[in-house]
Formats: C-alpha cells, structure tokens, sequence
C-alpha cells in the first residue's frame, strides 16, 4: 500500500467514523428530549410511590433537569421542588458540561459528513452507506451484551469512566433526585438509544439497496 492510497483509506475511515458518530449522537440526544418515555416510566416503575411525589412534581422536576441539560446557558442547578446537594449540584454540572462538549463534536462530525457525502455523491459511490449501516448495528450488539448480562456492572462502570468522582452516588436524603430516576429508567434510556441506532443502521441499508439498483440500471 502506496502513501496515496494509505491517505484515501485513512479519509475514508475518518468519514465513515464521523457519519456513524453523527447518528449515534443524534440517538442519544433524540432519547435525552423524548419526554414520553420517562412520563410512561412514571406508571410503568410507580415512581410516584418510590418518590412520594405527584405526577405534576416529577414532571415538572425531570422537565427542568432536560432543560438544564440542554439549555446552552449556565446556570446554577436548583430543582423545583427538590433539594440538591453541592455534590449533587456539581454533578449535573458535569453531566451538562459532557452534553455540551457532545454538540460541538456532532457539529463538526456533520460538517465531516456533508463534505463526506457530496464527495461520494460526485464520485458515484455509495459504498459508504453499507459500511455505516453494518458499524451501526454492530455497535447496538456489543453495548446490548454487557447491559442485559449486568446493568448495573455497566451503569457503575460507565460512570467510572466518565466522572473523575463519585458524587454520582447519590444520598437519598440530600439529593432525592435519586428517588426520581430509578435505574430501570436509565435500562429504558439505553434501549430506546439502540433501537433508534437500529432503525437508523436499517434505514441506511435501504437507502444503499435504492441507490444501487438506480446506478446499476443506467
């Protein structure tokens, strides 16, 4: 392999990690603004019973957490109707400071990808949407195996890898905001994020199977 075509595969694998990326986050940010899931989860998981709160309450208190989350302002994190810990505080800091770093990295990765996909366009190659779709489902199958094995060894250890601390746990008695987010809640998070990578990783398959036959019958 010649420096020239080192260089193309290397553009080329760069691509398609920034095409894939881009749905993936795009998934995880779908998940994070789909409300319905945790206003479902409040019946499902009886989280009014766990929490002792209203149905008003905890949506009022998760739509702020969402919000907080998303909003590109910084602002002290004060829930409506719940205390919070300094740690707790800190915390959700983290947490927002992590979403944030991920908006910037999807911005540049759809940059990388529109440039990606007119120059394939232009080219006549569609390769790369059968590559994506086999990387996307891929993908859901490694992360599904350790999440249905043991949750909770995933959901410590991811984290462990992600927070430099351990003001992620939560006392119950200074921030119970635990009370309202039950781990089986996160589960749901979880599988809605690869099922929608599913879907998406179907949708490209598709996608290449339509471009293709239109180029092969010219």
């Amino acid at each position: 392999m010649n420096i020239k075509t080192f260089f193309k595969f290397l553009l080329k694998t760069f691509f398609i990690l920034c095409f894939t990326f881009s749905f993936i986050t795009l998934s995880v940010n779908f998940t994070l603004l789909f409300k319905p899931l945790y206003y479902t989860d409040i019946n499902v998981l009886n989280i009014e019973a766990s929490s002792n709160l209203n149905k008003e309450d905890l949506k009022a208190n998760y739509d702020y957490l969402i919000t907080y989350l998303t909003n590109t302002k910084t602002e002290e994190f004060n829930l409506p109707t719940l205390p919070s810990s300094v740690h707790g505080k800190i915390h959700f800091k983290e947490v927002k400071a992590i979403f944030d770093k991920l908006k910037v990295m999807l911005f540049l990765s759809i940059l990388v990808s529109i440039v990606g996909v007119l120059v394939n366009k232009k080219q006549k190659k569609i390769r790369y949407l059968l590559t994506s779709s086999v990387v996307l489902i891929i993908l859901p199958v490694i992360l599904l195996i350790p999440f249905l094995i043991n949750f909770d060894k995933s959901f410590t250890t991811f984290h462990q890898i992600f927070f430099k601390n351990d003001y992620w746990l939560f006392d119950i008695k200074t921030d119970p905001i635990i009370t309202i987010l039950p781990q089986d809640f996160f589960f749901h998070c979880a599988l809605l994020i690869i099922i929608t990578i599913i879907i998406i990783s179907i949708a490209l398959r598709l996608i290449y199977k339509s471009q293709y036959k239109k180029l092969h019958s010219q």
